[in-house]
């Protein structure tokens, strides 16, 4: 075991950051499930937990093993991977429309296992990392529109494309993140305006063809998307049923809760243990384990700003932000769905909701943010026994 923790590398705080949100998680998980059980008639409280625990070892098992791969192996990885996306999503969208009651253009079966793998998450992150690498290495050129409409937004737009029929939300949020990514790697505005412009027009396209021909795009869930929108601007409860139950829950939690496994509202919200897990926990933890869960995510982002500008190449950084800024995104979604401030949005609480593919490639994302911390630590080791290797020198600079 001590062996074991030698090899851990990487930011510390990090790994103590994911471990506290894992370990938190399997008490509002464990209650949440009672709603499968005595609601849906489904499994067992056990059952799930032991569930939710094996996802958890297997995320950890990703976040080990990625972080002892060198960081610039992934800048050639995901130009390999890519294509390899783009056939699992195309894939993806021809299994039909329903399995099990949930849309299955979202979703594949994983052979022998029987798990199901959400396709868009993995593509979410490949292609942040494909971004990173094309700015990495024309961040010290005049960038052309005609060269990065080919190599840049053409595989951007292409998956994006993809994902967008069964996944509105993870579309939108990749998009945002690719922008931000692109501003902060210094692509030029005038062009981001224009991108911008570009996907505004091709949703609206996308959306009325959708709805001009619904038998040929069996697969869209443009009705739901526009349903959600148009409930959360009325603001009727009948049709904000989940939202007005989180919002109860939260409430009736107040400061300190109801207590560990004590939530009533777990069981009237369909989503508890996934997409409004959220809510159980204000209910259950109140407003201190509220708090207390959006601090652990806060500190996720100072520690990986702190990576972004310590490490000493463009591509790292550009890595970091890119595979990481998506994660603490996606958790202020959830939260303030949960609170009410956002429509119902289908995007879980990284590391803390239920689900094998969101947990993973969170784990895997994270594992790529410990690489690069991992190896700018070496790089700092190596320059100090370098240092430590020549006193004179150094002392007859300090002389001189």
């Amino acid at each position: 075991m001590t062996d074991f923790f030698k090899n851990i590398k990487g930011d510390r705080t990090i790994w103590a950051i994911i471990g506290a949100l894992a370990l938190f998680s399997f008490l509002p998980v464990y209650s949440a499930s009672t709603n499968l059980v005595y609601v849906a008639g489904k499994g067992t409280t056990l059952g799930y937990l032991l569930k939710h625990a094996l996802l958890l070892v297997l995320g950890f098992g990703i976040v080990y093993a990625t972080h002892k791969i060198p960081y610039r192996y992934f800048s050639g990885l995901s130009v390999l991977i890519l294509p390899v996306v783009i056939l699992l999503l195309v894939y993806t969208l021809t299994q039909g429309t329903v399995i099990d009651g949930a849309n299955a253009s979202r979703w594949i079966r994983i052979p022998f296992v029987g798990i199901g793998f959400q396709t868009s998450t993995l593509a979410s992150v490949i292609l942040m990392i494909y971004v990173a690498r094309y700015l990495s290495r024309n961040k010290e050129k005049d960038i052309l529109f005609k060269e990065s409409m080919l190599y840049l937004w053409v595989p951007v737009g292409i998956v994006l494309a993809l994902i967008l029929p069964a996944n509105f939300s993870t579309t939108a949020i990749s998009f945002a993140m690719i922008l931000i990514l692109c501003f902060l790697g210094g692509y030029p505005v005038k062009y981001l305006a224009g991108i911008v412009g570009a996907g505004v027009l091709i949703l609206a396209l996308f959306i009325l063809s959708a709805r001009a021909f619904p038998d040929a795009m069996k697969n869209s869930r443009v009705g739901t998307w526009s349903s959600r929108i148009e409930n959360f601007v009325s603001g009727n409860e009948e049709d904000n049923y989940q939202a007005e139950k989180a919002k109860i829950a939260i409430a009736s939690g107040e400061i300190y809760g109801k207590g560990p496994g004590k939530s009533v509202q777990k069981n009237f919200l369909p989503q508890s243990s996934s997409d409004f897990i959220y809510a159980i926990i204000g209910e259950e933890f109140g407003l201190l384990g509220a708090l207390m869960i959006i601090i652990l995510y806060l500190g996720l982002l100072f520690r990986l700003v702190i990576i972004a500008t310590k490490t000493s190449t463009i591509f790292g950084t550009l890595l970091v932000l890119g595979v990481g800024l998506p994660i603490i995104f996606q958790a202020m979604i959830n939260m303030a769905v949960a609170v009410g401030l956002f429509p119902v949005t289908g995007q879980p609480l990284p590391l803390i909701s239920t689900g094998g593919t969101s947990i993973w490639m969170t784990c895997f994302a994270i594992g790529i943010v410990l690489s690069v911390s991992a190896r700018d630590e070496e790089q700092q080791v190596k320059n100090v026994k370098k240092e430590l290797e020549n006193p004179l020198d150094i002392l007859h600079e300090a002389v001189g």
